[in-house]
C-alpha cells in the first residue's frame, strides 16, 4: 500500500473510532512518539488509541478539520484542529513514516485548551 493509502485508512479508522482497524496500520515494532514519551508495539499502541478514542476523541464527541496534508515518499504529515466536548485542539500535528505498507513511526503533538 502507498503512504497515501495508509494515511487515508488511518484517518478513516480513527474517525470511526475503530481501534482494531487503526492497529492494522502498525506492526509490533511500530513507534508512536508524543511529548509524553515513546510508545512501542501494537499492545502499547492499543492502550494509547483506546485512551484517545474513549476520551478527547470519542466518536461523535468532536468536530475535526484537516488544515493540511502532505505526502512525500514514505513520509506523510497532517495539521488539523478539532472542537472536542471537553477541550479545543487549537493545533494538532502528526507525521507518519510508512515502510512496507505499515506505519513504522508516528509523531503526534497538539495544543489542547480545556473548556
Amino acid at each position: 500500500m502507498t503512504t497515501q493509502a495508509i494515511l487515508d485508512h488511518h484517518l478513516a479508522a480513527f474517525a470511526a473510532g475503530d481501534a482494531d482497524e487503526i492497529l492494522k496500520d502498525y506492526t509490533d515494532e511500530s513507534v508512536l512518539i508524543t511529548p509524553d514519551g515513546v510508545t512501542r508495539g501494537r499492545d502499547a499502541l492499543r492502550t494509547a488509541f483506546d485512551g484517545f478514542l474513549s476520551g478527547l476523541f470519542a466518536p461523535g464527541a468532536y468536530d475535526f478539520v484537516m488544515d493540511a496534508s502532505h505526502v512525500e515518499g514514505e513520509v506523510a504529515h497532517i495539521a488539523c484542529h478539532a472542537n472536542c466536548a471537553s477541550a479545543e485542539v487549537a493545533l494538532g500535528t502528526d507525521t507518519f513514516v510508512v515502510r512496507d505498507g505499515r506505519i513504522a513511526v508516528e509523531t503526534f503533538a497538539a495544543k489542547i485548551v480545556p473548556k
